[in-house]
């Protein structure tokens, strides 16, 4: 068994992927975003697009994000606030020419229909 990306010490199974491969809606903004972070580690651009708010998803192209996704080696997740709609987060990760950067972001989502959805972020 694999740990989950998210950090959550879950087994990836029943922690994120079940998010991701849409057999379960994330019951909070913290869980989409978690379940955003392990999409970004296991290269699923689509969840990535299909969990973005219509709002502004179109100011994200797939090919692009899928990318950006392969293209760094994603080392651990630190969530340091989350609120009902909001999660500010710290990504670890190696970049392409293997330095090691820090992706901090203050994210807001919206919950409609059932479904949570990224809306935007803050870069820090």
């Amino acid at each position: 068994m694999i740990k989950c990306y998210c950090g959550s010490q879950l087994d990836f199974e029943i922690c994120c992927q079940p998010y991701i491969n849409g057999i379960k809606k994330a019951p909070t903004a913290e869980a989409l975003m978690r379940s955003r972070y392990s999409a970004f580690a296991t290269h699923k651009a689509d969840y990535l697009i299909e969990t973005t708010h219509f709002s502004t998803r179109k100011h994200h192209i797939k090919e692009d994000i899928l990318e950006w996704a392969v293209s760094n080696q994603w080392i651990k997740l630190l969530v340091m606030k989350a609120t009902i709609n909001s999660v500010t987060f710290k990504a670890f990760y190696i970049d392409s020419e293997l330095q090691s950067q820090i992706h901090q972001e203050h994210s807001i989502f919206k919950l409609e229909d059932g479904s949570w959805y990224y809306v935007d972020g803050t870069f820090h």
